[in-house]
């Protein structure tokens, strides 16, 4: 139950805006786990979605990184981490929502939505997936559940809405708990 009072700590702590954008990191995150909830998705999804950044969190400094036009990686570092305490199910479409942005970036309509911050992080972790790396994780187990982690991601970016609060997810994480 540690890990649970670890993460919201964090949430209420982190006060670091999300890289290039206008939102807090944990607004983010939360947003993205509102955007799962209002479209009926399981309370896995709901809790990768709340926790699918929080590799940032642990990385020193996710601006330093890109400022030098580093990937941190922390899709990996999050996954490795959250591995040890939360469900296959929440883990998994975490460690893979960067290589889903990579994969849907192919359409240039979604490319096009991407923000200004999103369009160098996508070039920095590797940049638009070729067609064998995309069949390939298309076969991913968790795939669906990825893709949707990802578009819940990219539409939480917004300021001057009703947020929830990270205590509201509590009983959430807790159920999803190895």
């Amino acid at each position: 139950m540690n890990i649970i009072y670890k993460i919201i700590s964090n949430f209420i702590n982190n006060k670091s805006l999300y890289i290039g954008e206008k939102v807090t990191m944990s607004e983010h995150m939360i947003q993205t786990a509102m955007n799962a909830e209002k479209a009926k998705s399981s309370a896995s999804l709901v809790c990768a979605c709340l926790l699918h950044d929080y590799g940032h969190y642990i990385l020193e400094d996710p601006d330093k990184l890109v400022k030098k036009k580093l990937n941190g990686k922390h899709e990996d570092i999050g996954y490795e981490y959250l591995k040890k305490f939360f469900k296959k199910d929440v883990v998994t479409p975490i460690k893979y929502h960067v290589l889903a942005k990579r994969y849907l970036a192919r359409n240039k309509k979604y490319y096009n939505l991407l923000s200004k911050a999103s369009k160098i992080s996508l070039k920095l972790q590797g940049g638009i997936l070729s067609n064998k790396e995309s069949k390939d994780f298309e076969k991913q187990t968790f795939f669906e559940n990825t893709i949707k982690l990802r578009k819940f991601d990219e539409a939480a970016k917004k300021t001057n809405i009703k947020m929830k609060c990270i205590i509201d997810y509590k009983k959430l994480l807790i159920s999803q708990l190895l």
